[in-house]
């Protein structure tokens, strides 16, 4: 059964950083792409990075890019989000997802909370 479990959130000030972490449970870790999205209310839920399977590429959202990085821990299982120099307008709940055979699960999201 595939699990996503986030951790990692809280309230930082305008600045700061933020490391997200999302365990990953029940599927092959190296063959699927993950992404983080992120969501504030009354708004569709954006994405802001994904890795490949492979692990060889990435894609960072252009209103993130240069401050967020996504990586992963392969022997735990364990993908990442590195968000610097934060800002007020990424205060969002974030959601860690993969796709798997054309079916996306996320996990429960974890608050961010920039204050300026």
């Amino acid at each position: 059964q595939v699990q996503l479990a986030e951790s990692g959130g809280g309230l930082v000030q305008s600045g700061g950083s933020l490391r997200l972490s999302c365990a990953a449970f029940g599927f092959n870790f190296r063959v699927w792409p993950m992404s983080w999205y992120r969501q504030t209310p009354g708004k569709e839920r954006d994405l802001v990075a994904t890795l490949t399977g492979s692990g060889r590429n990435t894609n960072i959202a252009d209103s993130v890019k240069g401050r967020f990085s996504i990586s992963r821990d392969e022997a735990n299982n364990r993908l990442y989000l590195q968000m610097n120099n934060l800002k007020v307008e990424d205060t969002a709940v974030y959601y860690c997802n993969v796709r798997r055979k054309g079916y996306d699960y996320w996990g429960r999201g974890t608050q961010v909370t920039v204050a300026s």
